[in-house]
């Protein structure tokens, strides 16, 4: 943070179920350290791994990524509506925020914002780049560059 300025706000950690369950104690401590220093911490590809759900309350998480096999469907809408409200429904009973993985459609947007899902990821707003494009983007971005995005303008 200190050699390239970017602040802590500004950075997310992503981490999996899977990861944490190896070793439940010190993946406590680190996840503490971190949030300490201002890094949020997004529990990745909830709901596919093997912990008990007494677990989430004791790791120090902000955010809870809905996985992509609970949104995407080879229809437009959610795939699993029952169980990305559950999720959702948890998160917000445990004052964390949601993102919702793989959103392709305009419909999957509506929808997953109809059942207060925080944010979303996916095709629907921009493919996956090269570390050159993301350093360019990175570069370049703007909220008005946001604005401006074909795709972006048309889930707003």
């Amino acid at each position: 943070m200190a050699v390239n300025g970017l602040s802590a706000e500004h950075l997310h950690l992503e981490i999996t179920e899977s990861a944490i369950m190896c070793s439940p104690e010190v993946a406590t401590g680190t996840l503490l350290a971190l949030r300490g220093l201002g890094i949020d911490v997004h529990l990745d590809d909830f709901g596919t791994g093997y912990s008990s759900l007494s677990y989430l309350q004791r790791f120090p998480v902000d955010v809870l990524k809905i996985d992509r096999s609970f949104i995407s469907t080879p229809g437009a809408g959610v795939g699993n509506p029952e169980i990305v409200q559950t999720i959702t429904s948890l998160a917000q009973s445990l004052g964390l925020k949601t993102t919702a993985e793989g959103v392709e459609t305009r419909e999957q947007l509506d929808r997953l914002r109809a059942m207060g899902c925080t944010h979303a990821q996916g095709y629907l707003f921009a493919r996956p780049l090269t570390a050159t494009d993301a350093g360019d983007f990175i570069e370049n971005w703007s909220p008005e560059a946001m604005r401006l995005s074909p795709a972006v303008a048309s889930a707003a």
